[in-house]
């Protein structure tokens, strides 16, 4: 089935994770690392789970789903080892306004969680409609081969200056060639080599050819 693609901001969002085993560790930091307010409802949980909630990172609910224990969430991912209260605690969710994830079950889901890989600020998703989580795996792994970190080293100056130069250069054509000027195989080599500052004489000289003082 299509999906639409979005990346969402869940900023101070009130997210909850249902189940306590490795995989809602491995959801709950996702949401931990994209600024989400957790709650982990579950009786028993892995140590790392645990660990937060000792660090008072997320709020831990110490029982097992039953109906009324969701609350008002913006997000609920399911991810308990039994199937039948994956379901029910998602249409509880779904009843409250809730935006669902039950894990290794797409057809529950009003969203499914891609692979990913990071460099920075630069995210590149990978996602097979859950049709072979193994294929999505084996994609992400080539795109890390494929681009290192000197990426997100490139992001940082870029985020520097685009508004400089959005005010600098009128037109969209002129800002194009600028870009194209700056991100081209020669400056990511020398990032990729840790040659910063010669990277960084490349995308000065480049600002300097507009006639912006760098």
């Amino acid at each position: 089935m299509p999906v639409y693609p979005i990346n969402l901001d869940l900023s101070g969002r009130h997210c909850a994770c249902i189940g306590g085993g490795s995989v809602a560790a491995r959801k709950v930091e996702d949401l931990l690392q994209a600024g989400a307010l957790v709650t982990i409802i579950s009786p028993v949980l892995t140590s790392a789970l645990q660990q937060l909630v000792q660090a008072q990172k997320i709020i831990h609910i110490a029982q097992q789903y039953q109906p009324g224990v969701i609350g008002a969430f913006f997000m609920v991912i399911c991810a308990t080892n039994n199937k039948a209260v994956n379901r029910a605690a998602a249409e509880e969710a779904r009843s409250k306004g809730a935006l669902v994830n039950v894990v290794d079950a797409p057809e529950l889901c009003d969203f499914t969680v891609p692979s990913k890989m990071t460099r920075g600020d630069l995210l590149i998703t990978v996602s097979t409609g859950g049709k072979s989580p193994a294929l999505a795996k084996k994609l992400r792994l080539e795109l890390e081969d494929r681009y290192g970190p000197e990426y997100g080293t490139y992001l940082e100056w870029a985020g520097a200056i685009r508004e400089q130069m959005k005010n600098r250069l009128e037109t969209s054509k002129e800002r194009e060639y600028f870009w194209q000027q700056t991100l081209d195989d020669e400056v990511l080599s020398l990032l990729r080599q840790g040659r910063l500052k010669d990277a960084e004489e490349k995308i000065k000289y480049a600002i300097g050819s507009t006639g912006l003082k760098s």
